[in-house]
């Protein structure tokens, strides 16, 4: 089992940046992969970002270039820094930590508005 927690989410007004944190404990040695997804109110949850054990990343294309996921394998930890944020990246936020199970955080609400 895998247990994830987010940090807090917020309002930001647009051209903001927030970073999201999600701490993993459990069976942290059965994780391949961590990401960040969100959904959007009447939307299907999405992908937002990927990182892998070794580090290699992949972005959702609304994000590219102002989203920028990273972890902290010491302290088993992944983060999401979101930058130049737009109204459209209203959603709520969930962490994902993949390995042979899929484990879920319990999300945090990221709110873009002036």
């Amino acid at each position: 089992q895998v247990q994830l927690v987010e940090s807090w989410g917020g309002l930001v007004p647009p051209g903001g940046s927030l970073r999201l944190s999600c701490a993993a404990s459990g069976s942290i040695s059965s994780i391949n992969a961590m990401g960040w997804y969100r959904q959007a109110p009447g939307k299907q949850r999405e992908l937002v970002a990927l990182i892998s054990r070794s580090g290699s990343t992949n972005y959702a294309d609304p994000v590219k270039g102002r989203f920028a996921i990273s972890r902290d394998n010491a302290k088993n930890t992944v983060y999401l820094q979101m930058n130049s944020l737009k109204p459209e990246d209203t959603a709520v936020y969930y962490c994902k930590a993949t390995g042979a199970f899929g484990y879920w955080g319990q999300g945090t609400q990221v709110t873009v508005s002036s």
